[in-house]
């Protein structure tokens, strides 16, 4: 049992300390994902501990065990309500509360009735779906009468994405920053009652031994969209599969490039992947929005047959409140160099994706 502590408080160790090393092979990154669980691992070690009191260097492995759980929690705690975020109310001149499911269908799930289902019982005024390919095109065919407005990316190398809307497509573009078979979407939309804003759906390729050898695409795919966003004027939303964590470096460096807001600060991790494992689910579809954007609620649905839980979000437009204006963090000289960067390499790295995918 000894032996097992001090591997389990070596291995934990590791586990922290491979992130800190800015290298963007998956080995360093996928850690980073894992933070939630490494945690849960570290309180438990450090109470397996006490089972050893009178052993030798007790003290100091219980040290850097909580040293370890301090660490991650100064992080963590920023994304639960213990962090303390201003609450806004919807104003008279603010829009009406507006609605989006985003979702990763998993190309190889055919339960498309399903998620029918899911989008007409909470009935989003918009809903995006990533991994949709021709067969997911077809099915979701059936809810296009009460979604009029749509614009569709449809491939079959689990990098397509749809996106439907009862609320009117004023223009849409189909961007490739880094690579021809990796889209995000822009869409700018405006509502009955007059509000404009624009809507993108991301999906990056993730760094894992299965798929990319680092994140490098991942990671110049996002900035360009970060810094994209920051040159529009109207309200933005950045809502998809990110295949990130909201605390990673990358992720800073696209807040902060994009000067958008996390809503996640001060509410919920909202963890999504993997959807049948509870305790292996990893908070990666996240979202972001500008100032003028208030978000009501932000949580999961239930499962329909994908490896991705649903989001579901509540928000309003309001142009007059400037209360959200002090939560924007702007990137500083250095962190633009590095976004560039970031960028650039990104832009060289060669994917090796297959244009259709089979199961």
């Amino acid at each position: 049992m000894w032996s097992a502590y001090l591997i389990l408080t070596g291995l934990l160790v590791l586990l922290t300390l491979l992130p800190k090393i800015q290298n963007q092979h998956w080995i360093f990154r996928v850690p980073e994902f894992g933070k939630i669980q490494i945690t849960y691992f570290i309180v438990l070690t450090f109470l397996l501990g006490f089972f050893f009191r009178s052993a030798e260097y007790f003290w100091y492995f219980q040290g850097t065990l909580f040293i370890l759980f301090v660490h991650h929690g100064v992080i963590l705690v920023k994304y639960t309500p213990l962090y303390r975020v201003r609450k806004h109310q919807r104003g008279k001149r603010s829009s009406q509360k507006l609605h989006f499911i985003s979702a990763n269908v998993y190309q190889f799930n055919t339960e498309y009735d399903k998620f029918i289902g899911l989008i007409n019982r909470n009935k989003p005024e918009m809903f995006l779906t990533m991994e949709s390919n021709g067969a997911w095109e077809n099915a979701l065919r059936a809810l296009e009468k009460d979604y009029p407005y749509h614009h569709k990316v449809t491939l079959e190398n689990t990098y397509g994405m749809h996106f439907y809307s009862k609320i009117q497509i004023k223009n849409s573009t189909t961007h490739y920053f880094v690579a021809e078979d990796i889209p995000s979407i822009e869409i700018h939309l405006e509502t009955e009652d007059g509000f404009s804003f624009v809507f993108f759906g991301v999906h990056p390729p993730p760094p894992s031994p299965t798929e990319e050898a680092t994140s490098k695409e991942r990671d110049g795919d996002l900035l360009s969209i970060a810094k994209r966003v920051k040159d529009i004027t109207e309200p933005v939303l950045v809502v998809g599969d990110f295949n990130n964590v909201a605390w990673s470096r990358s992720s800073i460096l696209f807040r902060k490039t994009s000067h958008l807001i996390d809503p996640r600060i001060g509410r919920a991790f909202v963890p999504t992947f993997h959807a049948k494992y509870q305790l292996l689910r990893f908070p990666i579809d996240l979202m972001f929005h500008s100032e003028d954007i208030f978000i009501k609620e932000l949580k999961t649905l239930d499962n329909f047959g994908s490896d991705h839980l649903p989001v579901y979000c509540e928000f309003f437009i309001d142009h007059h409140n400037t209360g959200q204006e002090e939560r924007i963090e702007v990137a500083d000289a250095e962190e633009k160099a590095e976004a560039e960067e970031m960028i650039i390499e990104g832009k060289k790295e060669d994917g090796d994706r297959d244009a259709v995918v089979t199961e």
